[in-house]
């Protein structure tokens, strides 16, 4: 079957359980599922139910889609999300994004856990991603095209939306909420770094570093859903201060940044809401 026939049967399966026009998604990362409180839910459905959305591998993630409202404002809400080092295809980790995208979402907020790889971003901080570097070493969009499936030769000028991250920027600042601009480098995992990989991408400009994100933010662009990334810091990885990551160690801090992460997005909704009303 061909991406975009995919694509068509998922979006159509949802469709037909809710009805209201939906152009805000947001993605919920490792640890931070917690953050689906925020949402009046209407619609529940397990990812295996989805037509050609796999069951999820991770343990840590609930693997739902979730329709309903926050404050009036109809979200469409990914509760988990797939990885490449889970070992599904590029095509199958990005499928949901251009589910959300078939359905009308024209923003996107998303978010996930990473590691400081700078002295300054400490864990319990957020961060906004503003740019990255892809050390996935595959992409989504390789393979036969489909006009259906967006530009061939997709523009990477604005990854992520400025407006959004100044939007970003200006609710924590408000809030005082700890929150830094990033550049965020993806790896495939399911390894961590070693201390000269990190001292690698330290002398590149990364920031922080994860597992996730980047195939999502190339098929988002792809299609022209505009995006705002926040990270949820857990943990520190400097070269000089090596320590093993305890299991379970990253969903705990995660958790302890939660309730600065709900006032954030909500925030967020709220402001692309009203854009949008206005446009």
């Amino acid at each position: 079957m061909r991406q975009s026939e995919k694509v068509i049967e998922a979006a159509g399966f949802i469709a037909s359980q809710y009805k209201h026009k939906i152009h805000i998604g947001i993605v919920l990362g490792t640890g931070l599922g917690d953050l689906s409180k925020i949402l009046n839910i209407h619609i529940n459905i397990p990812y295996a139910d989805i037509p050609n959305f796999p069951e999820s591998r991770v343990p840590f993630h609930a693997a739902r889609l979730l329709i309903g409202d926050i404050n009036g404002i109809n979200i469409i809400m990914m509760n988990g999300r797939y990885h490449y080092y889970e070992g599904h295809s590029m095509q199958t980790i990005t499928l949901p994004v251009r589910v959300l995208h078939q359905l009308g979402v024209k923003k996107i907020i998303m978010t996930n856990a990473a590691s400081s790889i700078r002295e300054d971003l400490k864990p319990g901080f957020l961060a906004v991603i503003a740019d990255h570097i892809n050390l996935i070493g595959n992409s989504p969009l390789i393979g036969p095209h489909e006009p259906f499936l967006g530009e061939r030769f997709t523009d990477m000028s604005e990854p992520y939306n400025n407006h959004l991250i100044d939007l970003a920027v200006n609710t924590a600042n408000r809030h005082q909420i700890p929150l830094k601009k990033v550049v965020f480098a993806a790896f495939s995992g399911p390894s961590l770094l070693t201390s000269a990989e990190i001292k690698m991408l330290q002398y590149f400009g990364a920031d922080a570093i994860g597992m996730s994100v980047v195939p999502e933010v190339l098929v988002a662009r792809q299609l022209g859903i505009e995006l705002c990334t926040i990270s949820a810091i857990t943990d520190q990885s400097l070269p000089e201060k090596m320590n093993k990551i305890k299991p379970g160690a990253v969903t705990k801090e995660a958790e302890k940044i939660l309730p600065n992460l709900e006032l954030l997005v909500l925030t967020l909704v709220k402001e692309i809401n009203k854009q949008n009303k206005g446009k």
